[in-house]
């Protein structure tokens, strides 16, 4: 209490010095030798200045806290005396902290807070402080306290929303309790904040039900400390954020999206008619340089030609290809505009926040929408190649897992999916579906019911398998079917992930997860066709399944993908209804999931019980003994 009385009272003579300093006018003039030689007569024994006497014009620099590194607008010129003033609280440390006191203990903070170890974390700081104030201290807010404040305002520049961590106006509080609130709000805000920036506002499986990146939820004490100890504050923070370098080009993008936002490029094509071959459009040179034809720029002619390149877009976005210029086809030539990019590039900052903070030394990344993967070793690519991926009606999950083999002439054991939902109908008309197909029906040692393709030229799997164990059991692996690598949109999986150039694949991953001298891509072929063998991998690169509908190319450029699976929409939705509010607490497990192995294994069971019933011989009874 005494140190609040005394920072007042210097506070005040300061001030009525420079009333005197300043003069009527209220501008500080020089003074020359001569006058700084004449002593200035003693101020007249009047009240100090209140409030309301200051004017706008008035300067001063207040001080820092000793514990608390100042940020450049507190230690700049040109701070407000009046909000330097407004800054000294009626209450002393004290009280707000016997209001703290009041606050905190005795479970009053599970109205204000979900999460049981956010709330422990709190108490214990306050408890460990005994129960003085975060953010104030001497009476004053402060510079640590202005610098978290200044930086939860501004949670849009790192793809967040500072309306969900409110920052208290601590320049309207009267009274200990109302600052003891405040005190306590800037403590779950900055805590809320810092945790949404490592994994992000929305839990992941209320965007999609299968994923799993593992959880990397930091503990709120480290977050406390960490932003306690600090010399920078925002450095603090910015130590939440994903350091992938993915990350941080599209956090760079957005903020130049934003700073051109409403502006539409040059090369955006306007609206218009609906062209077709043989009609005049002005559009046409500009269609024409988009699409990299040559031709006179005088000539205004939809033709043949471009004509049959607007097919080739139509084919790649899933419109029918009739060489007409509609509106949808002209959508997305141009793409989508820049306030969409916005929302584009937030959805998948977002999705960054989900993956794991380390990736690995040697990492497998593959991004669903762009249908590709890459093999990455030390922040180096050092293999790139296309893929097919899931069906919007069978998505490929999103997991993280490290490869743990790799086998070669592989056996396909065919999900459980896939039993119940296409090939159970296709033997209730044809008992021997499975024989025809070369698959063997068999009882595993856990019950379940195991349907297996054995190795050969028809496997789905190929001939070569690479084996990341998850619960989504998937893999990525070779494919009989090479020709739907020709097409641009490759989604036509059951959620396995197919590789183009699995035997070079190969050669890539045993050379970076196994010691000494490893086959290179001819001598992989060379066992195709013959004994399954197994590679079991030393140093198991982790898999990453992405989905990356937007990010920043080698040459810097934003390239944005369809939302295949509407994973951008969904999160859009969620933060635009009332669900926001408890988007970041994970839902409870879906049961459906749980219960599909058992219920494939019953109907199986079912349906081979009824063939007995009516012919004991049936193909099933054959391959059950």
């Amino acid at each position: 209490m005494r140190s609040v009385r005394v920072a007042r009272l210097l506070a005040g003579t300061i001030l009525a010095g420079y009333f005197v300093a300043i003069g009527v006018n209220g501008i500080a003039a020089p003074r020359d030798p001569v006058e700084s030689a004449i002593p200035v007569p003693a101020p007249a024994n009047v009240p100090p200045p209140t409030r309301h006497d200051l004017g706008p014009i008035m300067r001063s620099q207040p001080a820092a806290s000793s514990n608390a590194q100042a940020t450049p607008a507190e230690t700049s010129p040109g701070l407000d005396v009046k909000s330097t003033i407004e800054k000294l609280f009626a209450a002393s440390d004290q009280q707000i902290g016997v209001k703290l006191r009041e606050l905190i203990p005795n479970n009053r903070l599970e109205k204000r807070l979900e999460r049981v170890p956010e709330r422990k974390a709190i108490e214990a700081a306050y408890a460990a402080r005994g129960y003085a104030p975060l953010w104030i201290k001497d009476g004053m807010l402060t510079a640590r306290a202005k610098a978290v404040v200044a930086r939860l305002k501004a949670a849009d520049a790192d793809g967040l929303d500072a309306i969900d961590y409110p920052a208290p106006d601590f320049g309207s509080f009267t009274g200990a309790e109302a600052l003891a609130e405040g005190d306590l709000k800037l403590t779950i805000s900055a805590l809320t904040f810092a945790r949404h920036m490592q994994t992000g506002r929305i839990a992941p499986t209320r965007v999609n039900v299968e994923v799993d990146h593992g959880n990397h939820t930091p503990e709120p004490a480290d977050i406390l400390k960490r932003i306690n100890d600090a010399n920078d504050v925002n450095v603090a923070f910015d130590s939440f954020n994903p350091g992938h370098d993915g990350f941080k080009a599209l956090k760079a993008k957005l903020a130049e999206l934003r700073a051109r936002a409403g502006v539409d490029p040059a090369s955006r094509i306007p609206d218009g008619p609906v062209l077709r071959p043989g009609m005049k459009d002005a559009r046409v040179p500009q269609l024409r340089e988009k699409l990299g034809i040559s031709g006179n720029p005088a000539d205004t002619t939809y033709d043949g030609k471009l004509a049959n390149s607007i097919k080739n877009v139509q084919r790649r976005h899933d419109i029918s290809p009739s060489g007409l210029l509609d509106g949808k086809t002209l959508n997305a030539l141009n793409g989508p505009r820049t306030s969409q990019q916005i929302d584009i590039v937030l959805a998948n900052m977002e999705r960054w926040r989900w993956l794991p903070r380390d990736l690995g030394k040697t990492y497998v990344m593959v991004n669903v929408p762009d249908f590709t993967l890459k093999v990455v070793r030390d922040h180096n690519v050092v293999w790139r190649t296309k893929i097919v991926a899931g069906k919007p009606q069978t998505p490929t999950p999103l997991a993280s897992e490290p490869m743990d083999h790799i086998i070669v002439n592989p056996s396909w054991y065919v999900p459980q999916s896939i039993i119940q939902n296409e090939l159970l109908p296709l033997y209730d008309n044809d008992p021997r579906v499975f024989e025809r197909m070369g698959l063997e029906v068999k009882r595993g040692p856990d019950g379940n019911i195991n349907v297996v393709q054995p190795p050969g030229a028809a496997n789905a799997l190929g001939h070569i398998k690479f084996a990341f164990p998850n619960k989504f059991q998937v893999y990525l692996h070779d494919t009989p079917e090479k020709r739907l690598f020709a097409h641009d949109r490759r989604a036509f999986s059951h959620g396995c992930m197919r590789v183009e150039n699995p035997t070079k694949f190969g050669e890539v991953i045993l050379s970076l997860a196994m010691p000494g001298a490893t086959p290179s891509a001819q001598q992989i072929g060379a066992m195709y066709g013959r004994e399954e063998r197994t590679y079991k991998l030393v140093n198991r690169p982790m898999v990453h399944l992405t989905y990356q509908t937007a990010f920043v190319d080698d040459a810097g450029k934003l390239i944005i993908r369809d939302d295949l699976y509407g994973f951008d929409h969904r999160i859009h939705s969620i933060l635009k209804s009332d669900e926001r509010r408890i988007a970041d607490v994970t839902p409870p497990a879906d049961p459906k999931r749980d219960l599909a192995t058992l219920k494939a294994n019953q109907e199986i069971l079912r349906r081979v019980e009824r063939r007995e019933a009516l012919n004991p011989l049936v193909f099933f009874e054959r391959l059950f003994r």
